[in-house]
């Protein structure tokens, strides 16, 4: 009998144990990862609820059609900041891109790459116009200045990013579906570089202050406290800035250790989500306190590119804009899909206020604005020196795509005084835009879905 009670109380004590040690886990990535967000009046658990009950199942839906999976990208750039010589020999390294035979035509066809229907047909009408030398009387002056000054309306200057040259022979057309964002095996100092690149240089950062568990500096115990002093004294611009890049980063980290390779041999290589991986990256225990700091940011950045969505959607309300792919019943039932999406995104209830930023003196918010905007875009050049092909694809997508959002938030009186229909619009998006946005949103989308899916992982782990 002594023996009988000796083993219920030992297997009680070990399975108390098994269970705190199951808690523990969890709670060291999760335990911060909850209430309210900084700077916003939203919290953690309404943006699970609405995005992994929501938005996360329309939006795979639409990301999978033929308009979304084709991005055309140029991988070929060279570096602009220093001499990168080495590239990742790995396979899963490689991007395969498209024949043009797997591109569907309405995609291939230049005029459809940038324009809408309707400005289309204007675009064609001008030059046609101007062949012949003459003035076609049923084209409005607006709308004449409008197509032959598009270039400089495309311009630059307006973008959060820089873009990659369409016409260069060296962009190819990769489908996304077949070139998933995964661990590659791409690690090191010269990834390492990568990152430490963009927080040292490009976050308004002085050299002075150290960000904490930087790989290419010295520990010296105190960067973390130093860090987010300095931070918290802070503009809510900046620090609004240093988020977004943080929220990126935790996301791609997010992705790499849910589709991690955890099998590999003669007859099979099996993608799966690797545990120990994710905490490396996020336990508060493993990370001196950083990895639910940083989780936190990948909500602060859901936020902002869902009210870009939000914003941006009276620009794809327009009767006469096309998600063109030559397959016209299919081109109309995914643009229905998308404005479905667009109006899921619109009733958030605690969507970010973006009015708050680049507020007070109009002089000092349009030389910060003119600061957040060439700082970002200098991020996106950086992409261009990933060693690993598959990492920068991703990277220059998911770059391109929040720049795309900011631009959309920060143009909100040019999408106000859209026409809805007839002359050319103040405000557009060119396709390449438009992919990159909603894929960089089904990125986000898709890590607020996989912390569910690690959260009930490490519920499980003894």
């Amino acid at each position: 009998m002594e023996n009988v009670v000796f083993l219920v109380t030992f297997y009680s004590i070990l399975n108390l144990r098994l269970s705190s040690s199951s808690s523990s886990a969890s709670q060291r990535c999760f335990c911060q990862v909850t209430g309210s967000l900084d700077d916003c009046t939203c919290d953690v658990e309404t943006i699970d609820a609405f995005n992994n009950e929501h938005l996360f199942p329309k939006l795979q839906k639409l990301l999978e059609s033929d308009y979304f999976r084709f991005y055309k990208v140029n991988l070929n750039r060279p570096c602009p900041f220093w001499t990168s010589g080495s590239q990742c020999g790995l396979r899963d390294c490689a991007v395969k891109p498209c024949t043009l035979n797997e591109v569907p035509e309405g995609i291939k066809t230049h005029i459809h790459n940038k324009y809408t229907a309707e400005a289309d047909d204007h675009l064609q009408d001008c030059e046609r116009t101007l062949q012949l030398g003459a003035v076609d009387g049923s084209l409005s002056e607006k709308t004449k200045r409008a197509v032959l000054e598009w270039g400089e309306h495309d311009d630059e200057a307006e973008r959060f990013c820089v873009a990659d040259d369409e016409e260069s022979p060296d962009s190819q057309y990769v489908d996304l579906l077949l070139n998933p964002e995964r661990f590659t095996g791409y690690k090191g100092p010269e990834a390492w570089q990568i990152w430490n690149s963009i927080y040292e240089e490009n976050c308004f950062k002085p050299y002075t202050v150290k960000r904490p568990l930087n790989p290419l500096a010295s520990d010296s115990g105190n960067e973390g406290k130093t860090f987010y002093s300095w931070l918290e004294g802070q503009c809510v611009e900046k620090r609004a800035f240093y988020r977004l890049v943080s929220g990126l980063h935790a996301s791609i980290n997010t992705h790499l250790s849910a589709r991690y390779l955890i099998d590999d041999n003669w007859f099979q290589r099996k993608w799966g989500h690797n545990i120990s991986e994710f905490q490396q990256r996020f336990d508060a225990g493993l990370t001196n306190g950083e990895g639910p700091k940083r989780l936190r940011n990948l909500y602060f950045l859901y936020l902002i590119e869902l009210r870009a969505l939000a914003k941006v959607l009276p620009f794809f309300q327009r009767p006469y804009f096309q998600l063109y792919t030559g397959q016209p019943a299919q081109d109309k039932q995914h643009k229905s899909l998308l404005l479905e999406l667009l109006q899921v995104a619109k009733s958030f209830p605690l969507h970010f206020d973006e009015m708050s930023l680049f507020t007070g003196d109009k002089e000092e918010a349009a030389r910060l604005k003119e600061d957040f905007r060439s700082t970002f875009r200098n991020i996106s050049r950086i992409m261009d020196c990933v060693g690993c092909f598959k990492c920068r694809l991703w990277g220059k997508l998911q770059t391109q795509g929040l720049g795309t959002a900011l631009k959309i938030l920060f143009s909100e009186r040019q999408i106000e005084d859209l026409p809805k229909s007839g002359d050319l619009p103040s405000f557009q998006l060119s396709r390449q835009e438009i992919v990159s946005l909603f894929n960089a949103i089904g990125r986000i989308s898709t890590s607020i879905r996989e912390l569910e899916n690690f959260r009930n992982l490490l519920a499980d782990v003894w």
